[in-house]
């Protein structure tokens, strides 16, 4: 039997998209994927559930290391 995660990694590999695997809740395995103007957030659950967050821009550069400074500063803990 198969498992929806699986399933998706193996349609991403097909495609030859990049992808990178990543873990930041319990109960999922995030997928990453980007794309010409786009990163997609696939939370792949155990029960074989997804849910798919998409964050799409221009991609165009906005700053340089001084913006990085600023981005940082304004996200600490």
């Amino acid at each position: 039997m198969s498992h929806p995660l699986f399933d998706l990694l193996i349609r991403l590999d097909a495609a030859h998209l990049h992808y990178a695997l990543s873990r930041h809740r319990p109960d999922s395995i995030m997928i990453t994927i980007t794309v010409v103007g786009e990163r997609i957030e696939a939370d792949v659950f155990g029960d074989g559930h997804i849910e798919i967050s998409r964050f799409k821009g221009s991609e165009a550069v906005e700053g340089g290391a001084e913006l990085l400074n600023q981005i940082i500063r304004d996200n600490q803990e």
